[in-house]
């Protein structure tokens, strides 16, 4: 299982560095990284489905898969004109709002008697708003900073900063954990883990920051100061800790121990995304106001 970990961490990582490298040299920020936010987001839909169906026989329909993979897209609607189409949220809010009248629609077309409706609207709408809507918070920070020069630096902060906190919690929490965070809930987390996790989380803020930002986006990045890099990586460190609970609430609930079983050693694309999707909107805080 380790060598699987390893081997699909070094295809993933890979992968996905060439892409970024494409993408900042394509004429349109994202255009390579935008295909494959829409993919994940029809990964994820499709494994939180799965894990749906496994307690209540409520899946989700098409206007889910297509809702959040339509949320994603809509990002990118204002770097087709220019930033013309309003602001950079406008899209997206309308496109979820649309989906969520769609499903409701076509529940109310479809009613013949009482067949758990309620059930699978609000399966609908969790799914459009934990896949569709959180990542494109993921997505809205490949545009940050004046003509989304800043936009690369910002992902690869999100990344690096819940990653390291995974890593620092795991690692710790190995080495030294003796007191559950939540032993109803996650049984292998411990507090001493969680408190590694917050200390690499800052180191990773600062490597990404301070060292590897101005190297990704040159010198139109600003230099940070200290608390601006300890805030950002204790904020969004907290907050990956927090999106790793919320996704073992939902397998703890939902009876299930991985989200899917194609990666091995790594489980299913929600697995990964667990950290990113409630870190990406402090992240874009971050980088909104603050950085």
């Amino acid at each position: 299982m380790l060598r699987w970990r390893l081997l699909l961490g070094v295809v993933f990582s890979a992968g996905l560095l060439g892409l970024c490298w494409l993408d900042a040299r394509a004429h349109t920020p994202g255009a390579w990284l935008l295909p494959l936010a829409v993919v994940v987001s029809l990964l994820a839909t499709q494994e939180l489905s799965s894990m749906m169906v496994a307690r209540w026989p409520v899946p989700l329909g098409l206007a889910v898969y297509g809702g959040n993979a339509a949320i994603i897209a809509a990002t990118w609607a204002p770097r087709l004109s220019g930033g013309a189409l309003y602001d950079h949220w406008t899209w997206p809010a309308l496109t979820l709002t649309a989906s969520l009248m769609a499903v409701t629609f076509l529940e109310v077309v479809r009613y013949r008697e009482p067949a758990r409706q309620t059930e699978r609207l609000a399966a609908s709408t969790l799914a459009l708003v934990y896949v569709g809507w959180l990542l494109a918070f993921v997505v809205q920070l490949r545009f940050a900073g004046p003509d989304s020069a800043w936009g690369l630096a910002a992902l690869a902060s999100l990344l690096i900063v819940v990653k390291f906190c995974d890593i620092g919690a795991y690692t710790v929490g190995r080495l030294i954990g003796r007191h559950k965070m939540a032993p109803h809930l996650s049984p292998g987390k411990t507090i001493e883990g969680g408190i590694g996790g917050l200390l690499f989380a800052i180191f990773g803020a600062w490597l990404s920051l301070c060292v590897l930002g101005p190297r990704i986006a040159g010198s139109s990045l600003p230099s940070f100061e200290a608390w601006q890099w300890l805030g950002y990586g204790f904020t969004v460190g907290i907050a990956g800790m927090l999106g790793d609970l919320a996704e073992s609430l939902l397998k703890r609930d939902l009876g299930r121990k991985d989200s899917s079983d194609w990666m091995p050693g790594f489980g299913g694309v929600l697995d990964l995304l667990d950290s990113v999707l409630i870190g990406a909107p402090v992240a874009y805080a971050w980088w909104t106001f603050a950085l």
